[in-house]
């Protein structure tokens, strides 16, 4: 599905990302974890095109997206939701799942009754404006957005980050039900360690923005976890 070889990638003269190379395949939920500043985001950015490659190539279903843009990335189906959330508060929450569904050309009313089967909790809050939302509600408003788009992959970037753990349950299983019934493979960036084991059936550990580890998840063992993630 998704093809990393050999990417590597600069912020203004400085290599963040070194050599890094990867597949995700349709049966794939992989987490990517590391200790703050290694390049997990940075790597991520790459993926969807906010910041180029300054080395190596990337192939969506064999096609190279190389030297897409983000928007064409997207239009070719890769969603992401970043860090933070970045819902557009002004708007309610109907309005900002519109703009996931025109934006890429979806009829909005037969999707967005998908969509509720896995958020139904927005569904009481479809005329609020997002920014009054909680943090969980709006994370998964986040997701929800995305999915939207009717992806081809999925791409979260800390997506636990100030939720409360009753939420981060529920979202990790949201994710886990969306991956199989619709067959869209996941990628996360992600702290929280019980959350990758549960969500994630591969992991890969970055370390200064290269691979050091990875493997199936039950390999995330808490030797390995100690070895390359404790502060």
């Amino acid at each position: 599905m998704l093809k990393a070889k050999h990417v590597s990638v600069n912020y203004g003269k400085s290599r963040i990302v070194t050599d890094v190379s990867f597949d995700v395949a349709r049966e794939d939920r992989l987490v990517i974890l590391g200790r703050n500043g290694v390049g997990k985001t940075t790597l991520l950015k790459s993926l969807i095109g906010i910041l180029p490659l300054k080395e190596g190539n990337l192939f969506l279903e064999e096609k190279d997206i190389t030297k897409m843009k983000a928007f064409e990335r997207s239009r070719c189906g890769i969603a992401y939701v970043p860090q933070g959330r970045e819902i557009i508060p002004q708007l309610t929450v109907k309005e900002n799942l519109q703009m996931g569904a025109i934006a890429h050309g979806v009829d909005y009313e037969k999707k967005s009754e998908e969509i509720f089967s896995y958020f139904p909790v927005l569904t009481q809050h479809l005329k609020r404006k997002g920014g009054v939302l909680s943090g969980g509600q709006q994370q998964q408003l986040a997701i929800a957005r995305a999915l939207m788009s009717d992806p081809k992959i999925l791409i979260l970037d800390e997506p636990t980050e100030g939720i409360q753990p009753n939420i981060v349950s529920e979202i990790s299983n949201i994710l886990i039900r969306y991956h199989k019934e619709k067959q869209v493979p996941v990628i996360v960036v992600e702290q929280n360690l019980r959350f990758a084991r549960k969500l994630g059936n591969r992991f890969l550990i970055i370390q200064k923005g290269s691979v050091v580890k990875d493997g199936p998840i039950g390999e995330l063992t808490d030797e390995v976890s100690t070895k390359y993630l404790s502060v």
